[in-house]
């Protein structure tokens, strides 16, 4: 790399820092307030995130005409049921989510697409409502909140060290047909970063030992980047850069919470299976 190349690497590297500097400047706080009020204060803070996220992926799928307020009604009633009942109750919610996708389906002016819109609508719900309904059984363990936050710190943390690690040193390509900019190098800077985080976050909570604090926080890395690709595959699919412009150049809800919408669910059964549920 010729020295005026390494210049604007660096200039770029640095323009791009400050959009994700800023973002985690104002959400990291809140997210950390919504967190530790748990509750109903979470609830309804992740049913808001939930609204946005599905509005953006219903836009992006828009040819398929989803029923939209299906989609906002079953991922709330999911998010609800996590917090005042049961587990398995989720399901009625899902099980409920069909018919009710139906009924409203035949209450527009046309039913053409009737079918993939019946399947984009449930897709969202699925993708979306079901990692929220996790973050709610996440909370409502034993030490919950802090299982949450380390959960979120891992994530976002990791993928700050994999955008860096990709930046500074990526040269192979991890998986060029969806998505060309992220590298080997990347993913193994963000596999690092997400798992030192929450083993150092394990070091200030006594009741998490040091050796559980490793894997949930590897299984929380590894989790990551599969949602991260998850996301872009669905974005490849569709034709589209960024699922919103909630964060300016950063994209949408969905571009910000793609990889925790899968470590959420990885993270609270693994703290299951090592006896924190």
């Amino acid at each position: 790399m010729s020295a005026r190349g390494g210049r604007r690497g660096e200039r770029r590297l640095v323009s791009d820092l400050g959009p994700r500097i800023f973002t985690a400047f104002w959400a990291i706080p809140v997210a950390i307030f919504i967190v530790v009020q748990g509750g109903l204060v979470l609830a309804l803070g992740l049913i808001v995130l939930g609204t946005i996220a599905l509005g953006e992926l219903y836009s992006m799928m828009r040819r398929a005409r989803p029923v939209d307020l299906a989609g906002y009604l079953s991922m709330a009633a999911i998010v609800l049921l996590a917090l005042y009942e049961e587990r398995a109750d989720v399901l009625i919610a899902l099980v409920a989510a069909f018919p009710l996708v139906f009924v409203l389906a035949l209450t527009r002016s046309r039913l053409d697409n009737l079918a993939w819109g019946i399947a984009a609508t449930l897709f969202g719900v699925f993708w979306v409502g079901l990692p929220l309904a996790h973050a709610v059984f996440l909370r409502e363990l034993p030490h919950g909140d802090g299982l949450l936050i380390d959960v979120l710190l891992a994530t976002f943390i990791g993928d700050t060290a994999a955008y860096l690690g990709g930046r500074l040193w990526g040269r192979r390509a991890l998986a060029p047909d969806l998505s060309p900019n992220k590298t080997v190098e990347g993913l193994a800077a963000g596999i690092l970063g997400a798992t030192a985080t929450f083993w150092l976050a394990g070091l200030y909570q006594d009741w998490l030992s040091g050796l559980d604090a490793l894997l949930i926080g590897f299984l929380v890395a590894l989790a990551a980047p599969v949602g991260d690709l998850f996301e872009s595959a669905v974005k490849r699919d569709l034709a589209v850069k960024d699922a919103g412009r909630l964060f300016g150049a950063h994209g949408g809800v969905l571009d910000r919470l793609d990889a925790a919408f899968f470590t959420v669910v990885v993270g609270f059964y693994a703290a299951v299976a090592l006896g924190y549920g």
